[in-house]
């Protein structure tokens, strides 16, 4: 059976990608990015193991209690998850739309990222860093429309608003650009 190694996701932001959006924060990363926003999910050791049923359940309640448009998928690195079209398959059976980031060129991964309708992709370059556009941390990222589904959204990400979101829980998470 699959399980993918969650780090953190967050029921419901509208600071990962346009729309209300579940956010998974997938663990383990093996690029280690100069200033890399999330260091402490690139270890690649178990964090929270979920099955596709678990995780799916987790997507409904979600739809269900906030009415979320889509999930964003980042990390660590996604792709590094085994059974991610299928999740993404789940995903779309739901009415959802998929974002995934990833730390490589789509070119090298597109198999891992199939069915995706977005991707945000290319390492993070320290000394190219982006002032313009939402959620890409530096100007040799990329967006990469793979549906009509978010096509006319691009301006979203490059209004130039940066979004800061904070959610209070039992501990704090802070989501969104820091600058």
């Amino acid at each position: 059976m699959i399980k993918f190694n969650v780090a953190e996701i967050n029921l419901c932001t509208e600071a990962e990608g346009p729309y209300k959006r579940l956010t998974i924060w997938f663990q383990g990363c093996m690029i280690h990015c100069a200033g890399c926003g999330n260091p402490t999910f690139q270890a690649l050791e178990p964090n929270h193991l979920m099955t596709i049923d678990e995780l799916t359940s987790v997507i409904v309640m979600a739809k269900d209690k906030f009415d979320i448009e889509g999930v964003t998928y980042t990390g660590g690195e996604p792709t590094l998850q085994q059974g991610l079209p299928q999740l993404t398959e789940c995903i779309h059976q739901m009415g959802l739309g998929v974002i995934s980031f990833t730390g490589r060129r789509y070119e090298e991964v597109q198999d891992e990222l199939y069915g995706c309708d977005m991707v945000l992709d290319g390492p993070f370059l320290i000394n190219q860093k982006e002032e313009r556009r939402r959620l890409l941390g530096s100007t040799n990222q990329r967006i990469i429309c793979l549906s009509d589904r978010y096509a006319d959204q691009m301006h979203w990400f490059s209004s130039g608003k940066k979004l800061t979101e904070i959610n209070l829980t039992d501990t704090a998470v802070f989501n969104g650009d820091s600058t």
